[in-house]
């Protein structure tokens, strides 16, 4: 069966793109709303970032912990901030190689603004099978695909419920 290699949700916050956005990327504010990010860090001194900065995020799922670095691919004010995950590793980003792309587009609603998050598996070297094996170790018994989708609709309506309430 040929993995699912794409994933999105999309969430109607009441508040301007341009604010979510400025938020969004700006790495550091993540964790505030994704189920596994704890951080990151990044040696920019003005945020939000821009296309080629690089940033550093640490994660956990469970007992697992893991850092990454990823470099912004599009940054475009109140309408798309999208990166790469280019190293992974469990201490510090070692390992070279295509991991995932993630990005978050704005559409201004005029009041409100809708935000769609997207994971794309750039794990396109990878054998399906082989990475059906590795992905059900790694989330417990699920795809990234199904993973992720639960992990989108967690950050985009934690990302609602903060920025309606703080309204």
């Amino acid at each position: 069966m040929r993995r699912t290699m794409q994933v999105s949700g999309s969430i109607v916050i009441r508040a301007e793109a341009d604010a979510i956005w400025a938020q969004v990327a700006d790495p550091t504010q993540m964790p505030r709303w994704s189920p596994e990010n704890t951080g990151a860090s990044t040696r920019a001194d003005a945020r939000p970032l821009s296309v080629g900065e690089v940033f550093e995020g640490t994660n956990r799922r469970g007992r697992a912990r893991w850092v990454t670095e990823s470099v912004v691919i599009d940054s475009v004010p109140g309408r798309r901030f999208a990166f790469t995950v280019r190293k992974i590793g469990p201490r510090s980003p070692s390992l070279e190689g295509s991991n995932a792309t993630w990005s978050y587009d704005f559409e201004d609603l005029g009041g409100a603004t809708r935000v769609t998050e997207t994971w794309n598996d750039d794990r396109t070297g990878w054998p399906d099978w082989v990475a059906a094996v590795f992905d059900r170790v790694v989330t417990r018994g699920q795809s990234f695909s199904d993973f992720q989708r639960i992990n989108i609709y967690r950050t985009l309506t934690a990302m609602k419920d903060e920025f309606e309430q703080g309204s």
